[in-house]
């Protein structure tokens, strides 16, 4: 059974999306190019930032909408509001104010390009 260990994201500038994640990851990139960013995650799984101007195949039509999300699991409500409060002093758009939803204590933040960046304590109260 395959397991996924790298996720793509399609960038408008990997420059500015490196710096985004490198601050956002606390690391800097393992591979840096004008059309490409990779990060490893301490998960083991890499995070690819690739150029939607040079991703092969080409993209077609306008610029996809990000339709996905990188999730974040933190251990409690308290983790969550204290990255919200870090994030959102960032300057980083949120998309969700924290919530309690069917699966935990959670909110949404966007990156440069409008991906998701959800942080979620999983269960109940925390």
């Amino acid at each position: 059974m395959l397991d996924p260990n790298f996720v793509l994201l399609y960038v408008d500038s990997p420059e500015r999306s490196a710096a985004f994640y490198a601050k956002l990851l606390d690391k800097q990139p393992v591979e840096a190019s004008p059309t490409f960013a990779m990060f490893a995650l301490s998960s083991g799984v890499m995070l690819g930032l690739w150029s939607r101007h040079t991703v092969e195949p080409a993209v077609a039509g306008p610029a996809p909408v990000a339709s996905g999300e990188l999730a974040f699991a933190v251990g409690d409500d308290d983790s969550v509001r204290a990255h919200h409060a870090d994030w959102a002093a960032r300057g980083m758009p949120i998309a969700q104010e924290p919530v309690r939803l069917d699966f935990g204590f959670t909110f949404v933040a966007l990156d440069p390009d409008g991906h998701r960046l959800r942080v979620f304590a999983p269960g109940g109260e925390g």
